[in-house]
């Protein structure tokens, strides 16, 4: 079980519990885990930005040139205590992973793997991905899975609704920048994470979960015959689904609808 708790402490002290092991001062055990994630100054409505929230930081950080500047979104300050590991889930949009210090495990699964994760939302309900529980979720083993390690000075390209996982193997230091590879006016204006599904898919979502709700309406029989008809449309050689469909929003609809069959 893992207990997670706020609590507020100077910058200084913060860098130096997260870098230690074991803790001289704690708040529930002497080798508790810290992790900072950079938020805007207006928590609700901007995204973090390295060069408002830490401006002496941001002058050693250069952003790579990896698209025009009125694409950028956010950049993201982390800090990391050794073994601190981050749930498996995606963005909307793509971003780059900078480590800074110390060494990260980075572990990746593709789109169309999204209906062997189990997932919530824009998360995996898989916590432990190096041993999962099999016997309740068995099509895990079906998503293969990508991994590298990150050492100070690499990037790591991490493509729009590519899952990934990490785990600090050591106390470590880094950035992500986030940044639209979409028009503007497809994303939720009122997300500051960069973590809500684009608008269309919302809607896609909505109306899919609606049109498999009205099925309730028909005999069991036929509810099962037109379900298949609506996975089967899942991709066909003349019109394929975009990622942003097939995998944050038709697999979420099916797998809600096959839960309320059970």
């Amino acid at each position: 079980m893992h207990l997670c708790i706020h609590r507020t402490l100077p910058f200084k002290e913060f860098v130096k519990r997260a870098s230690e092991k074991k803790h001289t001062d704690f708040f529930l055990c002497e080798d508790e885990s810290y992790y900072l994630r950079s938020l805007g100054e207006d928590v609700r409505k901007e995204p973090a930005d390295l060069r408002q929230q830490f401006p002496d930081l941001a002058q050693d950080f250069h952003i790579p040139r990896f698209f025009e500047p009125a694409q950028f979104f956010s950049s993201v300050f982390r800090i990391s205590s050794c073994g601190l590991q981050l749930w498996t889930h995606y963005d909307v949009m793509d971003n780059l992973l900078a480590q800074v210090t110390g060494t990260k495990r980075v572990a990746l699964y593709s789109p169309q793997d999204a209906l062997h994760l189990y997932l919530s939302g824009d998360k995996s309900e898989v916590l432990d991905i190096d041993s999962p529980d099999l016997d309740r979720f068995p099509e895990f083993v079906k998503a293969t899975r990508y991994e590298c390690v990150l050492e100070p000075g690499d990037l790591l390209f991490i493509p729009a609704l590519w899952f990934h996982n990490t785990l600090a193997l050591q106390f470590g230091v880094g950035v992500n920048v986030f940044w639209r590879h979409l028009p503007a006016a497809s994303y939720d204006r009122k997300d500051p994470y960069g973590n809500k599904d684009p608008v269309a898919a919302t809607r896609a979502l909505q109306a899919l979960e609606r049109a498999l709700h009205t099925l309730d309406e028909l005999p069991d029989e036929q509810q099962q015959q037109e379900e298949s008809r609506y996975t089967g449309r899942q991709r066909t050689p003349s019109r394929p689904w975009t990622l942003p469909l097939s995998h944050s929003t038709f697999s979420r609809a099916v797998q809600k609808f096959n839960q309320s069959q059970e």
